[in-house]
Formats: structure tokens, sequence, C-alpha cells
């Protein structure tokens, strides 16, 4: 009795988990054209699917997780993943042990290789998806850099009309995070449909935005600056946790090259009142480098997942606190749950006690994820150059 018990229970949960899974599969927002696969059903779960009849062993890799596909008489392997949170997500398939791409995929640059990706709808995905609204553009640019001493390449957001005035703009410099480039913020983070969107409606001031490249070296006729001695006696300047106060090769190329270049092809208003600074995670860090070493370039700083400014900071920094206008911080409430050295919330609030103007702002049920950072430049983007 005790056994049949056991195995009537057993039987039962498993029509539960079976029954659990909702059957309401779609293709994902984020598939080539044509393609069913990989679908998303209202459980955030991801089911994949691919013709691989000689493969012994696929695998749905998703969210640091591999997922068993089976393969039915045809050849075709399915699978499904867990939930997964809403938003972007890079994935791939694992045939036979070889990490390959989904061919029903769009192609996205991210974990430093172009892969698959898939968007998990969210309940606030309006403010990223078009809509009959004027419509900016985002333009491939192509330069020199002095720096590196090669061609390099960046993309340029510019709002509906901008063609048809002769209006003068601000400019946001947004950056991407470590392993990403220049193609994630205009792909993966919708910034022209998010800013078409808040500029309709009236929540954003128009304004251009340059996003490029942060990884980046010194050319060979331009090595890399050798650290300044300090004076005798002179104390080292307190930073902020591990991460030292350079941004790299990439600061001085903003600085020397980007600004230059946008400030003679583009109309904008070439002050630090109508520049502001983001980026997310390393971009994020490079932000902070970037201003403090600067501080008399950019009156609008955001970081979202990466880091925070401290009161030290600023007190090291001549310039930053008489011409900073706002220091927006952002991070996904699990990133919160456990964070690293001092609480970037804790830190944020001491800036604020000493009169700077400043936000945190928390992006509920995500971690160090694109829906983070998307809601992140919704945020900024609504606070800046007003």
């Amino acid at each position: 009795m005790k056994k049949f018990i056991i195995s009537v229970t057993m039987s039962l949960a498993a029509i539960a988990a079976s029954a659990q899974v909702a059957n309401d599969w779609k293709p994902a927002a984020t598939n080539q054209e044509g393609h069913q696969y990989p679908m998303v059903n209202s459980q955030r779960m991801v089911r994949a699917q691919i013709l691989a009849p000689e493969a012994l062993s696929v695998k749905l890799d998703i969210g640091g997780v591999k997922y068993e596909m089976t393969k039915d008489e045809n050849g075709v392997w399915t699978g499904d993943s867990a939930p997964q949170d809403v938003g972007f997500h890079y994935y791939q398939l694992n045939i036979d042990g070889a990490s390959v791409p989904d061919p029903g995929s769009l192609m996205y640059y991210g974990a430093s290789r172009w892969g698959s990706g898939i968007d998990i709808p969210a309940p606030d995905q309006d403010f990223y998806q078009v809509k009959n609204v004027p419509q900016g553009k985002v333009s491939e640019v192509y330069y020199w850099s002095s720096v590196t001493g090669s061609m390099r390449h960046c993309y340029v957001y510019t709002p509906a009309g901008y063609d048809q005035s002769k209006k003068k703009y601000p400019v946001l410099y947004l950056q991407h995070g470590m392993g990403e480039s220049e193609y994630g913020w205009p792909g993966q983070g919708h910034t022209g449909i998010i800013m078409d969107n808040l500029i309709a409606e009236g929540k954003a001031v128009p304004f251009i935005i340059v996003m490029d490249n942060g990884l980046a070296v010194y050319g060979p006729n331009n090595p890399r600056p050798a650290p300044q001695p300090r004076p005798q006696g002179q104390q080292a300047r307190p930073q902020q946790g591990p991460r030292p106060l350079s941004a790299g090769a990439f600061g001085d190329i903003l600085i020397k090259d980007i600004i230059p270049m946008v400030e003679k092809n583009y109309r904008v208003i070439a002050d630090s009142k109508h520049r502001a600074l983001a980026g997310l995670s390393m971009g994020g860090m490079q932000t902070r480098a970037i201003s403090l070493t600067n501080p008399k370039t950019f009156s609008w700083i955001g970081m979202f997942s990466g880091g925070a400014i401290s009161v030290e900071d600023v007190e090291n920094a001549p310039g930053f606190r008489e011409n900073n206008k706002l220091v927006f911080i952002s991070y996904g409430s699990r990133e919160l749950e456990n964070p690293r050295g001092t609480d970037p919330r804790v830190t944020t609030a001491e800036l604020g006690k000493t009169g700077m103007n400043t936000a945190f702002y928390v992006s509920e049920g995500t971690a160090h994820e694109w829906q983070s950072w998307r809601r992140s430049l919704y945020e900024f983007a609504q606070k800046v150059f007003k």
C-alpha cells in the first residue's frame, strides 16, 4: 500500500508539472523573419527547436543553465527552459559539445561574440515598442581616431526633425558594458525607440545620442601615457573601491576624437551644460572615471549598474560639484540584494546630503541585464537637459 501511495503521488506530481506549462507559445519578437522558433509562453519559458538528425546531444544554453532537448523521429530537437526574467537574454545551442547560434534568432553582439538573443515580453515593454510617432534615426558613423591611429565606428541617434531644422541640440554620450560594443545600445537597448516615444509624449527634450565602442587600445604612435609623479609629500588620491580612476584609451578617444568629431559635424550646443555622459556596467565605471578626471566637461552623469560617485570622489575633482547638475545611479533590484562593497544607495544618499542633485533608480525584478538598463535610460532621459 505504501509503495502504491508513493507511485500515485509521483504520477500526480508529474501530471501537475506537465499541466503547469502554459501551452500559449508564441514566436519571439527577436526571431528572424518567418521563423517560428524560438518561442516564449506566458510563463516566460523559452522553447527552442532545431533540425539536427545526426546529432547525439542538443542543449538549450540560456541564463547560465543548459537544458536537455529531445529528438523526434524526423531528427528535430525541441527543448524548454525554466522561466526567465523579462527582457533581453543572450543564449545559444550546444550541439554535441559545440556552442553555436540558433539559426532562428537574429544576431546580437554580447559576451564578446556575435550570437543569438531573445526578448521575454515584459509588462512595461510599451516604452520600447515602435509606435506611430515622429521617428528619429540612428546613423552609422566612421571617424579617424588620433588616439588609436585608426578608423573607428559609432552610432549616432538624431531626433525627429533634426534634418529639417536649424536648431542646436544637447548631446548624451552613452556607453555599453564589458563584452559588448557600440551595437548594444541601438540593438539590445532600443535607444532610438525609447527616445522617439519619450519625445513624442513630451517626457524628454530632444537630444542627440552618441554610442561608441568603449573597448580600445592606444595606437603604436600614441602609447599609453605614463602616470604623472606626485609632488613630494602629496598623498595619493583616495579611490572608491577597487576601481582605478581610469577609462583607459577610451577616455582619451572620447575627449580628443569623439566630442570634437560630433561638435564639428552635428548641430550641437558645445558646452558642458549641454553634455551628458552615461553608461552601463563597464560603461558606468568609465563614466565615473572620465567625468571625475574631466570635471568641467559633462554636467549630467548616469551610471547604470556601474558603481557610484562618492563624496570623496567629488572632493578630489575640483570643479565637478560646481559644474554638475545631476548624478543618476541605477541598479536592478536583484543586484542590490547582495551589493559588493559599499551599498551604492548609501554612497548616493551621502552625496545628496552635500547639496548635489542626485537620483537613485531601482529596476524591480531584474538583475545585471538589459531590462535594467533600458528602464534606466528611460528614467535618465526624462531628467537630463532640463
